[in-house]
């Protein structure tokens, strides 16, 4: 579905036309005073046409790389970049998708695998913002509230329209990182005191997730950087400073994954210890136990024997019960010398 916003620098009025419009009427959409942005959600491979052959001619790569989700459904997003063309800037982002946000941090089945990122394209020019995404985004609906309440802010440009998209984008991940870390914490105290499998196994599955979102800021931080240091044309100066707060917020929110990372290898080496622990405790009382079984062991084993001269009180009517003395004796000795050097 293709969605257009114009807005008209002579009537100060903004207002919605058709996608048959972007062949009709090419020079009210071209001209540099009024301002236009095309929303392609979830679009046909006819109105990718459209739109980027057609009406703006891009390069065949970055075609490529908007279709990348629609061609190879069954592929990861295309990573974060910014590259910088004669007429247009031509940017990629890695938003977060809505179902991730609801599972993050949750074990899923095998056959419910959740994608966590996908894939937002957008194309600047001097009075052209394009964005490009196959799954609803919260950042693009954001923006379009942010039109209907303030219709005259459309008027400072694409480069201003897509700072609002990317700091909602960016703001996305707050929720997110909160959860992993309150995750964290509660998983902290849990295994020390009962480190069970199934907790190891959701540490792996946090830590891909952490993995991923930290590649993914990573590689964003380098496109905010070149965007916020005034390194296109395309990107006026008044804008830098709004491009430099998203990169703050990024920057931070890089760190507190690092951090949530961290801590994470951290929880699975407790686990670890944790485990060993617990182990060693079964094993040290199986050994006493043993260890305390063994004389009644061999004392029965002596009485069992049939050489009646060597054997005191075989043929006598305590004799048996004298054996089970001696056995008792000799336990409570195994016990006692465990006492005594602080084993138990």
């Amino acid at each position: 579905m293709i969605t257009i916003c114009l807005w008209n620098a002579a009537t100060r009025s903004l207002r919605q036309i058709d996608a048959a419009d972007l062949l009709r009427h090419p020079d009210e959409l071209h001209d540099e005073h009024n301002t236009v942005w095309i929303d392609l959600a979830d679009p046909s491979g006819d109105e990718e046409n459209l739109v980027f052959q057609k009406f703006f001619a891009i390069h065949s790569l970055s075609l490529e790389d908007i279709t990348r989700l629609r061609r190879e459904p069954d592929e990861t997003p295309h990573f974060p970049k910014v590259e910088e063309f004669p007429d247009h800037l031509f940017v990629i982002v890695n938003p977060l998708t809505e179902r991730f946000l609801h599972h993050v941090g949750k074990p899923t089945d095998a056959g419910d695998h959740v994608a966590p990122l996908t894939q937002l394209s957008a194309v600047l020019t001097r009075n052209l913002l394009i964005t490009h995404h196959y799954a609803p985004l919260k950042c693009v609906e954001a923006l379009r509230a942010h039109l209907l309440r303030h219709e005259p802010q459309i008027e400072r440009g694409p480069d201003y329209l897509f700072h609002l998209i990317l700091d909602s984008t960016v703001d996305e991940f707050v929720p997110v990182i909160d959860y992993i870390e309150d995750t964290l914490d509660g998983l902290e105290a849990i295994i020390v005191h009962h480190p069970k499998q199934k907790l190891y196994i959701r540490l792996l599955h946090i830590k891909r997730e952490i993995i991923l979102l930290r590649k993914t800021l990573i590689a964003e931080r380098e496109v905010l950087v070149r965007l916020a240091r005034g390194e296109f044309v395309l990107v006026d100066e008044r804008e830098t400073v709004y491009y430099r707060n998203v990169y703050d917020h990024l920057v931070r929110f890089t760190a507190l994954i690092e951090g949530a990372r961290e801590m994470t290898s951290d929880l699975m080496q407790t686990y670890l210890s944790a485990q060993s622990n617990h182990l060693n405790q079964i094993m040290k009382v199986l050994t006493m136990i043993s260890t305390v079984v063994l004389p009644m062991t061999l004392i029965a084993g002596i009485y069992g024997m049939n050489f009646k001269q060597l054997i005191p009180d075989v043929d006598q009517e305590g004799g048996f019960f004298f054996a089970v003395l001696l056995m008792l004796f000799s336990g409570f000795g195994s016990l006692a010398f465990f006492y005594w050097k602080r084993w138990l």
